[in-house]
C-alpha cells in the first residue's frame, strides 16, 4: 500500500549535458501530472509522462527538468553569400556614381549587417531525452520508496482503527439479545398502561411487539459492518492501488454505522455508534491520502 505524498530526486550525466529531475507528489482523486522543463525540451514531453503513468495511478505530480550544458554551447559562423555580394555590388555602384574609388576590404564587407550570424549548435535531442528518461526513473525510484514508507505508516493507523470498529461491533453484538428482551418488554408494558381500558387480543399484541421490536434490529447491520471491516483487512494485500476501494468501503461503513444510531434507542449502542464515527473519521481522514 502507497501513500500519495512523496519526493525523489535523480541525476543522469553524458558527455555533453547534465540533467537533474525533482518529483512531488500529493494526493488527488485522479492522476495529474504537471511537468515544468527548457522550453526547447517540449517536444520529450509526452514520453516523459507516459513513463510516470506505467509506475503512478494516483497523485498530483509535480515535475521539474534542469538541464546544464557543462561543456557550454557549441557556437558556429555562418556567412550569407548572396548579402555579402549584393554589399559588394553596391559599394562597387557606388563608388561609380559618386567617382570615389572603391577601397573596400573582406573585413568591411563582413562587418555590414548579417553578413555574418552567429547560430548556437543545435541540442542533441536524443541524448537528453535519454539522459532525462535515466533521471526521471531515479527521481521515480526514490518518490515510490517514499511512497510506500509512508504507505506503511498509513495502514498500520488504518488498521488499528478499523480493529476498534471490530471490537465495538462485537461487543453491540453481544448486547443485542439483552437489549432486545428489554426493549420488548418496554413496549409490553407502555402499551399495556395505554391499552388497560380496552380489550385486546393478546396473539396480536405480541404480534405487533414483535414487528416492532423487527424494525429496531440491528443484527443486520452488524453483520455487514463485519464485512466490510474483513473486507478492509484484505485489500491491504492487494498489490495494486486500493485508494479507491477503501473510500468506497468507508462510505458503506457510514452508512451502517449510521443506520445502527438511528434504529437503536439505547444509550449503550448510541455511546458506542459515537465511538465508532470517530474512529471512522479518523480512517476516512487517512483514506484520501492512499493511492
Amino acid at each position: 500500500m502507497k501513500s500519495m505524498t512523496g519526493y525523489g530526486l535523480g541525476k543522469a550525466e553524458g558527455p555533453n549535458y547534465s540533467i537533474t529531475v525533482e518529483t512531488r507528489s500529493l494526493n488527488h482523486r485522479f492522476l495529474e501530472i504537471s511537468l515544468r522543463m527548457p522550453r526547447q525540451l517540449n517536444i520529450l514531453e509526452e514520453s516523459l509522462k507516459k513513463q510516470v503513468q506505467a509506475i503512478l495511478s494516483r497523485g498530483k505530480v509535480d515535475i521539474f527538468l534542469t538541464l546544464v550544458r557543462p561543456n557550454g554551447k557549441k557556437v558556429e559562423l555562418l556567412l550569407d553569400k548572396e548579402l555579402a555580394i549584393a554589399y559588394h555590388n553596391c559599394l562597387i555602384q557606388l563608388s561609380k556614381i559618386s567617382g570615389l574609388p572603391l577601397a573596400s576590404r573582406v573585413e568591411d564587407i563582413a562587418a555590414f549587417p548579417g553578413v555574418l550570424n552567429q547560430e548556437a549548435a543545435e541540442d542533441d535531442i536524443e541524448e537528453i531525452g535519454d539522459l532525462a528518461a535515466t533521471a526521471l526513473q531515479a527521481a521515480l525510484t526514490q518518490l515510490i520508496n517514499m511512497r510506500r514508507r509512508e504507505g506503511q505508516n498509513l495502514k498500520e493507523d488504518i488498521a488499528a482503527r478499523v480493529n476498534e470498529i471490530e471490537t465495538i461491533q462485537a461487543s453491540i453484538k453481544d448486547m443485542i439479545p439483552q437489549l432486545l428482551e428489554e426493549q420488548q418488554q418496554k413496549l409490553k408494558k407502555r402499551l399495556g398502561e395505554l391499552l388497560e381500558d380496552i380489550s385486546i387480543d393478546e396473539a396480536r399484541l405480541a404480534n405487533e411487539i414483535a414487528f416492532l421490536t423487527d424494525r429496531a434490529d440491528i443484527n443486520e447491520e452488524l453483520t455487514r459492518l463485519a464485512s466490510h471491516c474483513r473486507q478492509f483487512e484484505e485489500a491491504f494485500l492487494l498489490p495494486e492501488a486500493i485508494g479507491r476501494r477503501l473510500d468506497f468501503l468507508t462510505q458503506e461503513m457510514n452508512r451502517e454505522i449510521n443506520t445502527i444510531g438511528s434504529k437503536s434507542t439505547a444509550l449503550a449502542i448510541s455511546n458506542q455508534v459515537i465511538e465508532m464515527k470517530s474512529a471512522l473519521e479518523k480512517i476516512r481522514e487517512q483514506v484520501q491520502n492512499i493511492e
